[in-house]
């Protein structure tokens, strides 16, 4: 039997490998050892689940030939948004918003006046949140000290996030890539206030989008779930990040597709077959709070509705409908009665 070694938690992802008859073991996500953990459990496959890793010792794990999914390299270029810019920008070529770090004050200062005003300031280390400064007052609570990355601001149309799967062709017996339909969301001060699926997006646009998942996917190697974000303006499309696992913004599939995100990184991970359709438009939420009995009897009478509550957090709000709009409208409905 097969044994998977999760670095970090995810009731979700448990389960889908348990359905496929795998035992699952997990460590914190941050845990020293690695390679002791893999002994002791002995694992044939490792799955990070957060950037706080230890990447010499994943890079070293694959070496000596244990599975790390997606990949040691995946994780490493993922870790910090330098590399991955340098990845993208440089070596792929994907078109990009401009972009500086620093380091210092006084570099953060000289990338705020060369990108301009407005701009965007997110942490190196890839992480939530993110600071809009839009006037000079603006600048002094958007450096905290550390490394940033100061990005120009683009007049965007809307996000996008594309769900791609590397996994085993069974008609070829080589790796192959399947896209999930499109997934937009809103975002309130750097936190997730909303996603669904499918996201109408210009057909030109969604054609680039594709190709850019493709290629940074393919920079990336192995098998299993990425998570790729963009901004899509007109029919041009800007890489923002990419996230080598299921991600929060993906929870919507739990109600729009026949096997959701999680379901698809296990199977992809065990290279087995893949199906990415999309049984109903939907949307999703994420929860403030545990919710009482009163109020999640009043979010589970609104139609087609579910909530998933999990250890630790505090859970999604789910949706379905006949149109994305209604399934929005829906689970807003939800959030506002549960809080």
């Amino acid at each position: 039997m097969t044994t998977v070694l999760l670095l970090g938690e995810s009731e979700e992802l448990t389960a889908a490998f348990r359905r496929l008859g795998v035992t699952v073991r997990t460590a914190p996500a941050g845990a020293a050892e690695v390679r002791g953990l893999v002994e002791k459990h002995g694992a044939d496959i490792v799955v990070p689940l957060t950037e706080d890793i230890d990447v010499d010792a994943l890079e070293a794990l694959e070496a000596s030939g244990v599975t790390v999914a997606p990949s040691a390299r995946g994780c490493a270029l993922t870790v910090t948004r330098d590399r991955l810019r340098r990845t993208a920008n440089e070596e792929l070529g994907l078109p990009t918003t401009a972009y500086r770090f620093a380091d210092t004050r006084e570099e953060f200062t000289a990338a705020v006046e060369e990108l301009g005003l407005p701009c965007i300031v997110k942490p190196a280390t890839f992480g939530s949140g993110h600071a809009v400064v839009r006037t000079e007052a603006d600048l002094a609570g958007a450096w905290q000290g550390d490394r940033v990355m100061v990005e120009r601001f683009v007049d965007f149309d809307h996000e996008l996030t594309m769900l791609a799967v590397r996994s085993v062709d069974p008609a070829t017996g080589r790796l192959a890539t399947w896209f999930c339909e499109p997934l937009g969301h809103t975002h309130r001060e750097g936190a997730l206030v909303a996603a669904w699926q499918p996201m109408e997006v210009n057909p030109r646009a969604l054609e680039n989008a594709r190709s850019m998942t493709a290629r940074i996917t393919n920079a990336l190697g192995g098998r299993g779930l990425f998570t790729v974000e963009m901004f899509v303006a007109g029919e041009d499309v800007y890489f923002s990040a990419v996230t080598p696992r299921p991600h929060r913004i993906g929870a919507v599939t739990l109600c729009t597709q026949r096997f959701s995100q999680w379901d698809l990184h296990a199977r992809a991970i065990l290279g087995l077959p893949i199906d990415t359709t999309l049984i109903s438009p939907g949307a999703c939420a994420p929860l403030t709070g545990p919710p009482g009995t009163a109020d999640l009897a009043a979010a589970l009478a609104v139609p087609e509705s579910d909530v998933r509550l999990y250890d630790g957090t505090a859970g999604v709000a789910l949706a379905t409908a006949e149109t994305v709009d209604t399934a929005r409208e829906r689970v807003a409905q939800m959030a506002s009665t549960i809080g």
